[in-house]
């Protein structure tokens, strides 16, 4: 059993660090418009069809609400500000540029939720904005600004995970994963019409690429993802995702060709050092007995930001 949930593990992370290169090669010819829309509906189809076999259930009519500010926020704003910037910065700089989502969520749990800001988290904070930071203003105008629109995806994200936490005490990640996407993909449905657009002028491979980025990091990593933290500890599960960068930054030079630059790598190395600090933190703070404490991680854990 431990070993199957490994190797969902290790699926999750090579499909969402493959997600950065083909977001590149998806917007050859889809463009940001036509790549979001097309992505999250053929990741709503997917999810749809495998949501019986799966135990999806259909969510209250009370936490629709809710589920709508997912969606918005950490699929439809998530893949149009992810695809912008990814139209100026490398595929590996953007996959570390992500990786800080966990700084947001914890500002963002302190400002919302009371949840206790120590001052490791501040340094580990500071230290992985810095990272950003750095890496944000290393290239030239076009880049710095694509590069703060790919934070301010990891931003949105942040806003996803602080809306998904009630929604978790009755739902598993997965599911809503996939209450996310539909309503994330509902809302980028005026879209549509770029993405079908592309879809008769765009290259083979651009079309593949959206395929790809639908079936398999949107939907299967999803499932993958949910399956590997219901049997391996949120730890391990955590630990594993800190590999999501570096596989991507491998995956960008095999397939796009792409060399991170120093600049680029010194502050990815201070924004995953930062995130490290930040989660070994709460894991620590959570295994002390706070009232907090998350008892079930495929429960209480939501999909990160990797995608």
């Amino acid at each position: 059993m431990k070993l199957k949930a490994t190797a969902a593990l290790a699926i999750t992370v090579v499909l969402w660090a493959s997600a950065f290169p083909a977001i590149k090669v998806g917007l050859d010819g889809y463009g940001v418009a036509g790549l979001s829309f097309a992505r999250l509906a053929v990741a709503s189809a997917v999810l749809l069809l495998a949501a019986p076999v799966l135990g999806v259930r259909r969510p209250r009519r009370a936490d629709l609400p809710a589920i709508a500010g997912c969606g918005l926020a950490g699929m439809s704003a998530y893949q149009l500000l992810l695809n912008w910037g990814e139209v100026h910065v490398p595929a590996g700089t953007a996959s570390l540029l992500v990786s800080v989502a966990p700084v947001f969520s914890a500002l963002l749990a302190a400002a919302f939720l009371g949840e206790r800001l120590t001052a490791a988290k501040l340094l580990g904070s500071a230290v992985a904005l810095g990272g950003s930071a750095l890496i944000a203003t290393g290239g030239g105008l076009g880049y710095s600004g694509a590069a703060w629109a790919v934070l301010a995806a990891a931003a949105v994200q942040a806003v996803y995970h602080l809306g998904s936490k009630p929604l978790l005490r009755r739902y598993t990640g997965l599911e809503v994963a996939c209450y996310a996407m539909w309503a994330g993909t509902l809302f980028l449905a005026p879209l549509a019409p770029d993405a079908v657009h592309a879809f008769a002028t765009a290259p083979p491979e651009a079309t593949l690429a959206v395929v790809f980025l639908g079936a398999f990091p949107s939907a299967a990593g999803f499932v993958a993802w949910g399956y590997a933290v219901a049997r391996h500890s949120l730890t391990v599960a955590t630990a594993a995702l800190y590999l999501v960068p570096a596989v991507a930054l491998a995956v960008a030079f095999a397939w796009l060709g792409e060399r991170p630059t120093w600049v680029d790598l010194a502050g990815g190395a201070l924004s995953v050092a930062g995130v490290v600090l930040i989660n070994a933190t709460v894991r620590r703070w959570a295994g002390q007995g706070n009232s907090r404490k998350i008892e079930n991680p495929a429960q209480r854990r939501g999909p990160p930001a990797r995608r």
